[in-house]
């Protein structure tokens, strides 16, 4: 008989499919580089589609965030890293040398440690903070949603959210995380003395902005505008804090009104250019202007901070307000290492005893259609008024047969070619040692 397609295909499958995780992070590139590789949300499931064509490509999920871009994988043959590469760098039009010394790549155990360390707030800029595990269930709620997120990826994303509820409740790692959000007001009350007499422009009304706002109302700040694409949610926001609400076409005539513009959008191009604030401060008579551009790709231009009496910061120069709070949660973080260490030994040995099942239910199936096969035959003969003694004595010879000749084959040709391990594993699987 020859070998069964579908056992085949699993066989294959199990043994030559490999986790990556590869991607660029705030430790591996700067935001000029983070900002060329982000995703906006309308790109993702296109995105997603695409890398799913690739030859070797099972499975597919993209993370896409302010600190870092990551592709998760499920992968066949031998050049799977490259092909991810070249994916990343061809669909952002972008010369994959820009990338070689920026991206890293994660295999196997590496790759669910990695994916899980992410999960825990262990592996961002804010040590702890909260919101990448959202952001890591959105990255898996799309890829389910296009349909290119299969059982590999599947169980991996639940143990990650696993691990990452576990490390939230056993630790104290999520304990006064210093947001971007935070550093971000922060960084604010250095440069002006006072800030409850200044006016703070928010441009976006996502999490991240909402933060900022609770930031600015426990500093004193009581005259906010919200400027965003659509006005409902703007409007949500400015009546929760009191506020203006404004749409982003709105901004040059209202900039000179602001002191501090912090913005977070999912935009792909600058919403605020060099032009719209020369004229602002002009209007402002340079009285000096605090900025903080959170979004990746960035907000506001490069070039705004050319201009004297702009104080213009990008979400990687909060880095150091933030290491501020980082020491408290320390000790913490080494609990969560141990746990995801833990974990990640739990669900190797849960995916082993997965895949020890899946194969015994083939062999079973392929045994169940061999005796089928001999069961019909043998009916057949006793219709046909057959002796039934001579019939079972014939089901029971052909079944034997059957059932032992792709084993006997594959022994007899790894006798001819020395395959002495396969011989001694077939002695160890069928209990020969144990026949006296």
């Amino acid at each position: 008989m020859a070998f069964d397609l579908d056992n085949a295909f699993f066989y294959l499958y199990d043994t030559m499919s490999l986790l990556i995780a590869l991607g660029i992070n705030h430790d591996t590139a700067s935001v000029a580089v983070r900002e060329q590789v982000a995703f906006a949300p309308e790109q993702m499931v296109g995105a997603l589609q695409q890398i799913r064509q690739l030859d070797d490509v099972a499975e597919v999920a993209i993370l896409s965030t302010c600190n870092r871009t990551e592709l998760y994988a499920v992968a066949l043959g031998q050049a799977q890293a490259d092909s991810l590469l070249h994916w990343l760098a061809n669909y952002h039009d972008i010369a994959i040398n820009a990338l070689a010394e920026h991206y890293y790549c994660h295999q196997g155990d590496k790759a669910i440690t990695h994916m899980m360390q992410v999960a825990c707030g262990l592996d961002s800029l804010v040590l702890g903070e909260p919101q990448i595990l959202g952001q890591m269930k959105s990255c898996y709620a799309v890829a389910q949603d296009a349909g290119v997120l299969g059982a590999e990826l599947h169980s991996t994303f639940q143990q990650v959210f696993s691990t990452a509820k576990q490390v939230r409740t056993e630790t104290a790692i999520g304990e006064n995380p210093v947001s971007v959000a935070y550093a971000a007001v922060s960084l604010a009350g250095q440069i002006f003395a006072d800030l409850t007499r200044d006016t703070a422009l928010l441009i976006g009304a996502g999490e991240t902005i909402e933060l900022v706002a609770r930031h600015l109302r426990d500093k004193g700040i009581t005259k906010m505008l919200f400027a965003n694409r659509t006005l409902d949610r703007a409007q949500k926001l400015a009546s929760e804090f009191a506020g203006e609400a404004i749409m982003l076409a709105d901004i040059p005539s209202c900039l000179y009104r602001a002191d501090i513009v912090i913005s977070s959008t999912a935009s792909q191009l600058p919403i605020l250019g060099k032009g719209a604030m020369e004229s602002a401060l002009k209007q402002r008579k340079h009285r000096p202007v605090f900025m903080v551009d959170i979004a990746v790709p960035r907000d506001i231009e490069v070039e705004v901070d050319e201009l004297d009496d702009v104080y213009l910061y990008t979400v990687d120069d909060l880095r150091s307000v933030i290491d501020e709070g980082r020491k408290s949660r320390e000790d913490a973080a080494i609990e969560a290492h141990s746990i995801i260490a833990d974990n990640l030994t739990k669900y190797e040995r849960e995916r082993k005893a997965r895949d020890s099942v899946a194969t015994i239910k083939a062999y079973r199936q392929q045994a169940e259609k061999l005796r089928d096969e001999v069961l019909q035959k043998a009916l057949r003969d006793l219709e046909n008024g057959i002796d039934p003694a001579q019939v079972l004595n014939q089901m029971a010879h052909n079944l034997t047969n059957k059932m032992l000749h792709q084993p006997t084959s594959n022994l007899k040709q790894a006798s001819v070619e020395g395959d002495q391990d396969l011989i001694r594993l077939s002695h160890q699987l069928f209990g020969l040692d144990d026949i006296k």
